[in-house]
């Protein structure tokens, strides 16, 4: 008799299994209208999240409340949205003409508006992946609240224990604590949360605002409250999604508007027919590269190379920044901040208009026909796709089609590193999505070469597109990394712009056949590394080299720089 195998799924493949069924489990929700989310339809989500463990919600499968997690969401969720026991996902639906005041996270471009004590409206205009991302955030944060509220309801008839009664008593008053009364709040609150003092204690300032001091012990305990009425009153928290929402995710709608803007703009300024250049950035590093030099060049005469752009990148010097931007404008460079709803701000230089010889440029060799840099700030996700397919289109105008002479698209961004660490640079040579093993190669315009000798480590090979960063969990990465995919990184967008790229060059023949491409990446976490994930902290100055370095060769190819 033939022995029947035991068949066991790895770690890997399990992880897998739990992103698609998120992902199934949101489009179903989607289409359905609303949820709760620890409700029974909500459930999937719960459990398919609790199984797969990402690494950056650290403890989300221990009894312990996740502070780390915690904090990473937070700064990605509109203030006060803990207090909510409604919360509306829409569509840009005319709030911003409203007498709401609109709330934008600190780490997240989304306009938020309080409609009352109760229901929190999360505008969504950047497409699937927006909707993904704050989906997994609420179901992390309500399954930390019923932990919380594990922790402190000590019968069905509602008997609290004695710390969680301190700290209602303590929000109640809802008053800048003194160092005494706050360590005594910490004390109380290190139970509630199953951590010690010394944790709560490090934390607790990284949650206050200048307005809230105190704001950790206000979302521990509305996180704790709705929970527990929840269990007692039977008052689910509800997830809805709007019927305008439904009714336009999917047709490219901001995209459109986005890049109509831009085409307006570029034929109002007889720039259109032009050589195009393309590059996703941040609105910072171009403008820069070319204009620092000549404004405040020469007070950084003995000085390392890259001191004069760390010095930019301070949030103190606000008036510097200000120096180089006014001398841009003069300069050739036009300023778009979005009005579409994408929240993606574009740059548009004309190097006819800039004195390369006095730039960080001199030796720039440029064709008589001035090339046009489009610098588009950083898209999210599935957006990427939506916004440069819009991009490449020709431009309608009455009844003739204006074709764009796009030479060139560049991409920089930050990644999540597989090997090396934060700082570090990354050189693909193809995109393979997450999920589905759809895979894009493509000749890069850049090299590892071309970065080394710079005292960053420099990696080239595929990198993995992944549905969203706040879901991956070691084993997947390790699978990605140590298998004959040989990955060298995560990032959320890179196969979403090769997919547009390559139909409107190769299939829609909207663009050159043979539009150059770059991508380029610096580490902004090390996924697989303990301590050095997106929700141990920012980059800090450790970003400015390489994102500069990056930058550099990148218009160095478009100078024609010999």
């Amino acid at each position: 008799m033939k022995e029947i195998k035991n068949i066991s799924r790895s770690r890997a493949q399990e992880s897998s299994a739990a992103i698609e069924r998120l992902y199934i489990s949101m489009r179903h929700l989607f289409n359905r209208g609303f949820y709760k989310p620890m409700g029974i339809s909500g459930e999937t989500l719960r459990e398919a999240l609790l199984s797969l463990r990402p690494e950056i919600y650290g403890s989300i499968a221990e009894e312990k409340v996740e502070l780390n997690g915690l904090l990473y969401v937070i700064e990605r969720l509109p203030v006060g949205i803990e207090q909510c026991r409604f919360i509306n996902l829409t569509s840009d639906e005319g709030y911003s003409n409203s007498h709401f005041k609109a709330i934008v996270p600190p780490k997240r471009r989304r306009n938020c508006y309080r409609i009352d004590d109760e229901q929190m409206n999360v505008e969504i205009t950047r497409g699937r992946s927006d909707i993904y991302d704050i989906l997994t955030h609420l179901t992390f944060i309500f399954i930390e609240s019923h932990k919380i509220k594990d922790r402190v309801l000590i019968d069905e008839s509602g008997e609290l224990t004695r710390d969680w009664q301190k700290l209602e008593e303590i929000v109640s008053q809802n008053k800048k604590l003194t160092v005494v009364d706050r360590e005594k709040a910490i004390s109380h609150i290190s139970n509630v949360l199953g951590r010690t003092f010394a944790e709560v204690q490090a934390i607790y300032p990284d949650f206050a605002t200048p307005e809230a001091p105190e704001r950790f012990l206000h979302i521990v305990y509305w996180l704790g409250k709705l929970a527990i009425e929840e269990v007692l009153l039977n008052n689910k928290r509800t997830i809805t999604f709007s019927p305008i929402l439904r009714e336009r995710l999917g047709h490219h709608i901001y995209g459109d508007i986005w890049a109509t803007n831009i085409k307006q703009v570029l034929q109002k300024n007889k720039l259109i027919d032009r050589p195009i250049h393309i590059i996703s950035a941040n609105m910072h590093s171009v403008m820069n590269s070319i204009f620092a030099e000549p404004v405040i060049g020469k007070n950084y005469k003995n000085t390392n190379d890259f001191q004069i752009f760390e010095d930019l990148s301070s949030s103190e010097n606000k008036d510097l920044r200000k120096k180089v931007e006014d001398f841009a404008v003069k300069n050739g460079m036009i300023s778009l901040p979005d009005t579409s709803g994408t929240n993606i701000d574009v740059q548009i230089f004309d190097t006819a208009q800039i004195d390369l010889k006095k730039s960080a440029f001199p030796s720039a060799q440029l064709d008589k026909e001035k090339p046009v840099l489009i610098v588009m700030d950083y898209a999210f996700g599935e957006q990427a796709y939506e916004t440069i397919d819009e991009l490449l289109k020709p431009y309608k105008m009455d009844k003739s089609k204006v074709f764009l002479n796009v030479e060139s698209v560049s991409i920089m961004g930050k990644a999540g590193i597989l090997q090396g660490g934060k700082g570090d640079i990354m050189i693909p040579n193809a995109h393979v999505n997450e999920g589905t093993a759809d895979n894009y190669p493509f000749e890069n315009e850049l090299t590892a070469a071309m970065f080394e000798g710079n005292d960053i480590p420099v990696f080239a090979g595929p990198m993995v597109t992944v549905l969203g960063t706040s879901l991956q969990n070691r084993d997947l990465l390790k699978f990605f990394h140590e298998s004959t995919w040989e990955a060298i990184g995560l990032e959320m967008e890179g196969s979403y712009y090769q997919k547009a790229i390559q139909s409107a060059s190769k299939i829609r023949k909207s663009i050159n056949p043979n539009v150059k491409v770059r991508y380029a990446y610096y580490a902004s976490d090390n996924p697989l590394e303990t301590g050095s994930t997106l929700a141990s902290g920012g980059l800090g100055t450790t970003g400015v080299k390489p994102t500069y370095l990056i930058t550099i060769k990148i218009l160095e190819q478009i100078f024609n720089v010999k």
